[in-house]
Order: structure tokens, then sequence, then C-alpha cells
């Protein structure tokens, strides 16, 4: 293809990540793709001959970033495109999920993308242009009981990217938070971490919703090729937006929540009003 970019993507081994490199190695891209083990990196590296490069990384290693970001810039080319894919969801209700279990979620979700954004931005910014793709979820903008700290993490690079966007506009760079539905990815099976149950007042709440997601999972309406061909259309454009939804169910529940929440805000605007000067 005529406008071939270098992308750079976090995750590649399954899901969103996956399905994104293997839509762009077929359009004409280069990918270096992060992975957790060897062997995954040399299966990532057998997609393509000269354009899947594989890269091993743990994403909360954030010394190992700066390293893997500068050698791609002097060895490989110039990263057009940073997707930050990695990630994974913890399943809990709040009072029974640990402290750690919470951090660990916001390390990998949060502080890894922001780490890997710190390592790309010098080399955007020196060269005037770049996109950052970060992968949120509808759980950035709508909630549900049980899922706490992963929609925590999700509003939380929701927040960052908007703001982060805002900050290198003039620098020709572009950042997109990438909102998905429910796709038929790992994210409800084997990638999720789930807090044992201890409390039983939360049985009744809780026990069928998480049955209905386990159920669920694999099934989904959401199909992450066509959610990778999306990716590449926001890749491709001179003016990308700021936040893209994936998939009806997404649109559907962040506009109920977003009416909801004029309707709230009408409610108490008297309340609101009361505390000026």
């Amino acid at each position: 293809m005529s406008s071939s970019k270098l992308i750079l993507i976090t995750g590649v081994s399954s899901g969103f990540g996956r399905a994104l490199a293997l839509e762009a190695l077929q359009v004409g891209h280069r990918v270096v793709g992060t992975v957790r083990s060897e062997q995954a990196r040399q299966d990532f590296a057998a997609l393509h001959p000269a354009n899947a490069i594989g890269r091993v990384l743990d994403v909360t290693d954030f010394a190992a970033i700066d390293t893997l970001v500068a050698d791609i810039e002097a060895n490989i080319g110039a990263i057009d495109v940073l997707v930050n894919n990695a990630g994974y969801g913890h399943e809990g209700i709040l009072e029974e999920s640990s402290l750690d279990e919470m951090r660990r979620q916001f390390e990998v979700n949060v502080f890894g993308p922001v780490a890997m954004t710190k390592a790309v931005l010098p080399f955007m910014r020196t060269r005037r242009r770049g996109h950052i793709l970060n992968i949120t979820s509808m759980g950035g903008f709508i909630t549900m009981p049980g899922i706490a700290y992963y929609c925590g993490s999700k509003f939380a690079l929701e927040g960052i990217s908007e703001v982060l966007g805002k900050e290198v506009s003039a620098f020709g760079i572009h950042v997109t938070a990438v909102a998905p539905g429910s796709f038929r990815t790992d994210w409800a099976g084997r990638s999720m971490a789930r807090t044992e149950r201890s409390i039983a007042d939360y049985d009744a709440l809780f026990d069928p919703i998480r049955s209905a997601r386990e159920a669920k999972s694999g099934k989904q309406l959401g199909d992450p090729v066509k959610a990778a061909r999306a990716m590449l259309a926001v890749i491709g454009s001179e003016q990308p937006p700021a936040h893209l939804l994936l998939g009806s169910d997404a649109l559907g529940l962040v506009r109920a929540k977003l009416e909801a929440m004029e309707e709230e805000i009408a409610r108490w605007e008297d309340v609101s009003r009361s505390t000026d000067g």
C-alpha cells in the first residue's frame, strides 16, 4: 500500500491486538508486536518474513519499555502509530477484592500504556507527527457491579487520553481512545482475573452477573476482525476522533448513560448553582 506505516502494538498474542496486527500486515503495514514469551515472539514473527517483528515485553517493566522503543527507533524505523492494547479484566465485588488486585489492574491497564506513551512521545514530537491509540472499553464510560477496578482503570485511561490529545495536538500527534463493547475475545474467559466470592450479602446481585458473563464468553456480538478494520480506518484518517466506540451495544449503553446523566444534572441543577458566590 502507498501509505505503509510502522505500527507498535502491545499484546499481540490474542484478542484485539492479534486481530489488528493481522489486518495491518495484510494491507502492507509493518508491525512490531509485543508478547510475553519467546515462543509467542517466534509465533508472531512467523506471520510475515519481513513485516512482523516480535518483541518480548511486560508492560509493567517500565525500564524495559524505554529500551525497547529506543531500539525500534534506531534499528527498525520511526514509529508512526502506537497501539496500547495490552491489558486484562479484573472481576470482583469491591469489598471482596484486595488492594493488591487493584494495583495490578492499574499497573497493566493504566501505568503500562502511560509508560509506553511517554517513551514514544519524544520521537513523535520531534517528527511532528504520530498517532496513539489507547484501547479502553465501554467500561470507561458505563459501569456494572463486579468490575470496579476494571472500570476505574478504563475511566482513567479515557481521561488521560483526552488530556494528552489536547497537549500534543499542536505537534501533529493524534490520540484516540478506542472503546469496544462486548467482542469475541478472551477478555471474559482466559484473560480475566476473578476474585473468590466471600460475602454472602452480594450473592443475589453478583452471582447471576458472573454466571451470565461466563456463559456469554465467546458468543458476544462483536467481531474482532471488524474492530481491527475500524481501527485501521481511524489510523488512516487525517482527522481521527478523540473517542471511538465500537459495537452497537457500546453505542446503546453509552447513550443511555449520557441521557441519564443529563436528567440527573437537570434535576439537581438548582443545588449545583446554589454554591456560587
